[in-house]
This record gives structure tokens, C-alpha cells and sequence, in this order.
């Protein structure tokens, strides 16, 4: 039977590119139960009040819901249980230090399988000001207008 390769995503965390402005980013393993891994799959999940933080100098992944397996039986698992996450051990030192130091977060952006495998794309952010969420907003409107007024120009 042929593995799995390639990128498959499961879920993206957009409300977290708009609530958070984003300094660095890390691809970290998800430490699953075989339920989870099934209805991750299927592609059930919400990564929208996810987030990280560190417990004994492991990272830990809470408020993750990822739903109980349909065909699962007494082997299913608790749909918003920690979950821990695999990283090198210096690249956790690096993150525990920033967010100790400056008040950054780590935040989850996206669930997919890599070649099979799942992971995780965490981040490390900073919180945006109301003001700041307009203003990007705008930038972005703005963009729209632009292209969209370039077009009908060369359409003409």
C-alpha cells in the first residue's frame, strides 16, 4: 500500500491572522490519539479559540475541539483535551523565552498531514489593537480597489 505524501490541510486558523500580527512561525508534531487521527481525516476540526502554552517546559496545545470519531466506540476520546506538541528542544527554549520576555503568544494557524504525519503550524504573535485590525482592513480594501480599478482599465 503506497504512504501518503505531500501537504493535505485539514483546518486554518484565520481568525487568527486577523486578531494577531504574526512574528514566527514553527511546524510542530501533534501528539494523537488513533480516534483523533481518524476524525482529523475526515476533516473535522476547530482551531478557532486554540492556543498554547507551556507547562514544565513542554508546549501544550488546549481549547483544540476535534469532535469524537463517528465510528469509534469505547476507544473514543474527549474532544477538547490537551494535546502535547513535539518540537526540538532548543526551538522550545527559543519560544518559551520570547513569550516570557516580551508577552507574545504562541497560537495554532493551521492542522495538516505531511506526508501521513499530523502537524501543526504554530506561531508566535502578538495581540493587535482594535485600531490595528482596522487598519489593516483598509490596507486590504484599498489593495481590492486598486487591482479592480487596474482591470477595467486594461479592459478597455
Amino acid at each position: 500500500m503506497p504512504r501518503e505524501s505531500g501537504r493535505k490541510v485539514v483546518a486554518t486558523n484565520r481568525k487568527a491572522r486577523h486578531d494577531y500580527e504574526i512574528i514566527d512561525t514553527w511546524e510542530a508534531g501533534l501528539m494523537l490519539m488513533g480516534t483523533e487521527v481518524k476524525s482529523l481525516r475526515e476533516g473535522h476540526i476547530s482551531l478557532a479559540e486554540g492556543f498554547c502554552h507551556f507547562d514544565r517546559g513542554e508546549l501544550w496545545l488546549e481549547a483544540v475541539n476535534i469532535p469524537e470519531y463517528t465510528q469509534g466506540s469505547w476507544t473514543n476520546h474527549p474532544s477538547k483535551r490537551k494535546r502535547k506538541l513535539l518540537l526540538h528542544r532548543d526551538e522550545l527554549i527559543k519560544i518559551e523565552h520570547k513569550v516570557n520576555e516580551s508577552g507574545l503568544t504562541v497560537v495554532p494557524l493551521q492542522v495538516y498531514f505531511n506526508d501521513g504525519r499530523a502537524k501543526v503550524e504554530i506561531a508566535l504573535a502578538r495581540g493587535k489593537r482594535d485600531y490595528d485590525k482596522r487598519q489593516t482592513l483598509r490596507e486590504a480594501q484599498d489593495k481590492r480597489e486598486a487591482l479592480r480599478e487596474l482591470r477595467s482599465r486594461n479592459r478597455r
